[in-house]
């Protein structure tokens, strides 16, 4: 049982990697507290706090922050990342306000050097959160398995599955990525930490034929040119096969959910 009794807040409470955090701190016996924009459901577990108010306008921050004993900032919207330094704003000044003792951010490996907006936008909440006045600990990931099979899902639609060529990932598991945010609330502010990647730099092409024999997708795989999008990741900033130290594969972790909801339909 942790000796702290405040509760550690988590933001983005609802989505991937917040989830897998607020379990894991459950599990370490930490009190936690969750700022979503909605009501909690049934789903939530009841030990669990739950405030409701909005990043980006401020609206419940002050109830959220009150008396915490870290903050670990896990909201993000890559569809709008300029909201995502409103709400970094909002939040800094929350908690600076509230004498938080020690912020966590997540942040991507690669936000300085992928040229992508949500990843400049990555970049500048690191920025805002190292000038918030509140002391502070930034890890970047790789990126997560989840990620990585909805972009092989979309990739395998149609007759044939596309592998844009000149990529590679090192996807890591959330569950890894939730212990150790686990572990750096526990170390206090550490400033900027070593990076964070998966066990496997992994080819689009490797990467596309580990999921389609997972899935049970018969496809032929055509290596093809990048799409604009993804032309941002042949730099390969995005990967850090230094800090290979995820352990669970893609393959590993695609086997265990093939079949499920949302994973590999024919």
């Amino acid at each position: 049982m942790a000796d702290d009794e405040r509760p550690v807040l988590v933001t983005g409470g609802t989505g991937t990697l917040g989830r897998a955090l607020v379990h894991t701190l459950l599990d370490q016996g930490r009190a936690v507290r969750v700022l979503s924009r909605r009501d909690r459901t049934p789903a939530v577990p009841d030990a669990v706090g739950w405030v409701v108010g909005d990043l980006v306008t401020g609206h419940g921050l002050r109830a959220a922050v009150d008396r915490v004993s870290a903050v670990v900032h896990c909201a993000s919207d890559p569809r709008k990342p300029d909201r995502d330094l409103e709400a970094a704003v909002q939040l800094l000044l929350a908690a600076r306000a509230a004498h938080v003792p020690h912020l966590v951010y997540i942040s991507i490996v690669g936000v300085d050097q992928v040229p992508l907006a949500y990843y400049k936008a990555k970049r500048r909440v690191e920025e805002i959160v190292e000038d918030g006045g509140v002391p502070w600990t930034t890890l970047r990931a790789t990126q997560f398995h989840e990620f990585v099979a909805t972009l092989l899902d979309y990739l395998s639609r149609g007759p044939v599955a596309l592998a844009p060529a000149g990529l590679s990932d090192q996807p890591i598991d959330v569950r890894e990525v939730a212990a150790r945010l686990a572990e750096l609330v526990a170390a206090g502010p550490s400033g900027r930490v070593e990076d964070l990647g998966g066990p496997q730099v992994l080819t689009t092409a490797e990467l596309m034929r580990t999921y389609l024999a997972a899935t049970g997708r018969r496809r032929p795989v055509w290596t093809v040119p990048a799409p604009g999008p993804l032309q941002g990741f042949r730099g390969g900033g995005h990967l850090a096969p230094e800090h290979a130290v995820g352990l669970v594969t893609f393959a590993e972790w695609i086997g265990t959910r093939a079949g499920s909801a949302g994973v590999g339909r024919p």
